[in-house]
């Protein structure tokens, strides 16, 4: 593991639990949220009101899988904690500042790494990792 204080892993921690109970009750309103639209969009008197209702399913179903990979993204730094690799950059092994792991708690890359993998992935379509 990288070299740091066992109170600025515990503050990560902190972290990390704080926005997984955030993102767990913001999928527990989505979901709210699309079994409302649901019954909207299959009671619709117009095609309008049901283009709506069927449009905002797919947003809240976007927003969704988003949740569900940063949930993802929590579970596989508290496994990286455990193991003691947290911290460390999966790109060239360097450490990850503490600063950025403060922004970005689930950082698996150090900022010049990320920046080279953003750009290097940007025309490919593909994601951008954390």
């Amino acid at each position: 593991m990288i070299k740091m204080t066992r109170t600025q892993l515990d503050h990560l921690q902190h972290l990390l639990d704080e926005r997984e109970r955030i993102l767990q009750a913001h999928l527990q309103q989505e979901h709210a949220a699309r079994e409302d639209f649901v019954q909207v969009a299959s009671e619709a008197p117009d095609s309008g009101d049901s283009s709506f209702a069927t449009l905002s399913i797919d947003l809240d179903n976007a927003a969704a899988g988003r949740d569900m990979a940063e949930l993802r993204a929590i579970e596989a730094a508290r496994q990286r904690m455990h193991s003691g690799d947290y911290g460390e950059c999966i790109q060239c092994s360097c450490e990850i500042p503490f600063d950025r792991l403060l922004a970005q708690p689930t950082a698996v890359r150090c900022a010049p790494c990320q920046n080279n993998f953003e750009r290097n992935h940007a025309d490919t379509g593909s994601r951008a990792s954390m």
